[in-house]
């Protein structure tokens, strides 16, 4: 998912054993904490794993849907940026610059099509497309960024079924609307993203609560009909936290030692 805001402050405290008591605020985060997220999405095996495992779930879970009767032709849909296209190299190249997220530097790196397949993604589609399936790209890029987009698309060999089969942002930020004229032509038996509000429009809430009910109320759909890749760099999981305000470095950090706990609640 395309992110609404990008800090360099995301919490990585220092668990070093021998670290004096007092320590001030800015020693206790990493500067540059969007290239830590980033170097586990680059590094860790682990990252693959889930990657490999969620992408296995899916293939599972599609032949399940391809052996029962359709009315419709089969269609997934799937979001693009940190679900089977990696981008971290971006938040990097902010980091290097010192920079956070901005809309232009984002469409300008685009517009060169560097992401990579997240692992186990270019096997699954391709997968699909022998099967027959539609498969629909719904991405909260910018209508501008369609060229880069498909360039990058086609550069990896993913299925690419037509322009209409790539659908980017409209006025609105919801992918709702998107997904019902989808609907209304094929029957959706998948749904791949790294942001909730790739699934269903039960998580367009932006309250962190709201968002935690909308899980437990669609918790039976997760790796059903749901399939989550893992993004700990940025989603709206962090503009819950931070509402429509606009905060600065030094607010952000402060909000987040308000709300990390260093014990369960009672």
């Amino acid at each position: 998912m395309i992110r609404k805001h990008l800090f360099y402050g995301m919490f990585f405290i220092f668990a070093v054993g021998n670290a004096q008591e007092s320590t001030h605020i800015e020693d206790r985060f990493v500067s540059n904490g969007k290239m830590y997220a980033a170097l586990f999405q680059q590094q860790a095996a682990e990252y693959e794993a889930l990657c490999h495992q969620a992408y296995n779930i899916a293939r599972l879970r599609l032949d399940q849907a391809l052996a029962k009767p359709s009315e419709k032709p089969i269609a997934i849909v799937s979001d693009i940026d940190e679900t089977f296209m990696n981008t971290s190299y971006y938040a990097v190249a902010c980091g290097n610059n010192n920079e956070e997220f901005e809309y232009k530097t984002w469409e300008e790196w685009t517009a060169k099509g560097e992401a990579t397949p997240l692992a186990g993604s270019l096997e699954f589609f391709q997968y699909a497309a022998e099967k027959g399936v539609a498969i629909f790209y719904v991405t909260n890029r910018k209508e501008s960024e369609r060229e880069g987009t498909r360039l990058n698309i086609k550069k990896y060999h993913f299925p690419f079924q037509g322009e209409d089969h790539l659908i980017f942002r409209t006025a609105e930020r919801s992918k709702e609307a998107r997904r019902q004229l989808i609907a209304a032509q094929y029957n959706i038996v998948l749904l791949l993203g790294d942001n909730l509000s790739d699934f269903d429009r039960d998580f367009d809430v932006t309250t962190t609560q709201g968002r935690c009910q909308a899980v437990e109320k669609n918790q039976k759909k997760f790796g059903e009909k749901y399939i989550v890749l893992p993004n700990t760099s940025y989603g709206d999981w962090e503009n819950a936290l931070y509402g429509e305000t606009q905060l600065s470095l030094e607010e952000r950090k402060a909000l987040i030692l308000r709300i990390l706990k260093d014990k369960p609640d009672k």
